[in-house]
């Protein structure tokens, strides 16, 4: 698949939403289509290699990731030349539409999904929650979802008040319950953020045997942007995508956490913050031992003459 010139390397970030629509569609509509599903879902569909990514993202979730406002997959595209299909949402809806669910319907029934080698459904929170919903339209596809909801129906979801002007929706019709969709996948990786008690509640009731859960250190920023700076999230995704993402391979990524800034620098501040000065200590020495570290080395520098005069309390 050749690039057109205004094809996937062509930034967007910022444009109008009108606007930002019509590029989408000028760059997938070359290389695969674009449909508008009702009033405030899209789907966009480019095709290349026997692997299929499918994701579930916001119109206004792309424009503040602050980068060149495309779509996640597109550079998957880029990068490992996959085939993307992507559902893209104006307004956070949960992808609770009937166009939503005609697409999938018609997808499943022609056997859209019988052509692709691997399937891997993606998204994240209200994203995640949809990947994990419509999986169940590609039998035997893996799923990543990142702090998916299961529900937002009050009966089970009651624990969570952050979306109150979404409990409204209907979550018992079709697609309805996602832990209960995933039981045709093959895998479901879900990753969550035990910090976050809604998080950790709804990641719990997708306990299946055909599903995998992950509790994320405290990253002290959203999980996917701070996978994504860390330069794991895509290889999360490849090893998924063959079913070579297992707890040890997860856990190895996740130790590039260790070189960086951000991170660290929040973790410094979290034990800082608990006055847990020996700790903060430990942690200083350890990063200026093996990274280029100023504000390490001058922390470390300023607990050291602290405690020789006697100032800490440990």
């Amino acid at each position: 698949m050749q690039d057109s010139p205004n094809g996937f390397d062509t930034p967007m970030q910022g444009l109008p939403i009108p606007q930002w629509l019509e590029k989408i569609e000028d760059i997938t509509e070359e290389h695969g289509y674009f449909q508008n599903l009702g009033t405030d879902h899209y789907a966009t569909f480019v095709e290349d290699k026997p692997t299929l990514l499918v994701t579930f993202e916001s119109i206004e979730g792309i424009q503040r990731r602050g980068d060149n406002g495309q779509p996640l997959g597109f550079e998957l595209v880029r990068e490992l030349g996959w085939s993307h299909l992507c559902l893209l949402s104006h307004g956070q809806s949960w992808y609770r539409d009937p166009a939503v669910y005609a697409f999938f319907d018609r997808v499943s029934d022609e056997g859209f999904f019988d052509e692709f080698d691997d399937v891997l459904f993606y998204g994240v929170g209200p994203a995640g929650y949809a990947a994990c919903a419509y999986s169940v339209t590609s039998p035997g596809a893996r799923v990543v979802a990142i702090n998916p909801q299961a529900t937002l129906t009050p009966s089970i979801a009651g624990f969570d008040n952050r979306f109150e002007g979404s409990r409204r929706m209907s979550f018992m019709d079709r697609y309805g319950y996602a832990p209960d969709m995933i039981d045709a996948a093959e895998t479901a990786h879900i990753f969550y953020t035990p910090d976050e008690p809604e998080d950790a509640i709804h990641a719990n009731l997708f306990r299946r045997p055909n599903v995998e859960l992950y509790a994320l250190p405290p990253l002290g920023a959203p999980a996917e942007r701070m996978m994504m700076e860390m330069e794991i999230l895509f290889s999360i995704l490849a090893q998924a995508s063959t079913g070579e993402l297992d707890r040890n391979s997860v856990y190895r990524l996740l130790r590039a956490r260790r070189d960086h800034r951000r991170y660290l620098r929040k973790l410094l501040a979290r034990v800082q913050d608990k006055d847990r000065t020996l700790l903060a200590a430990v942690l200083c020495a350890n990063v200026a031992s093996r990274m280029h570290a100023p504000r390490f080395v001058h922390t470390l520098a300023a607990l050291d003459k602290a405690a020789k005069e006697g100032q800490l309390g440990e």
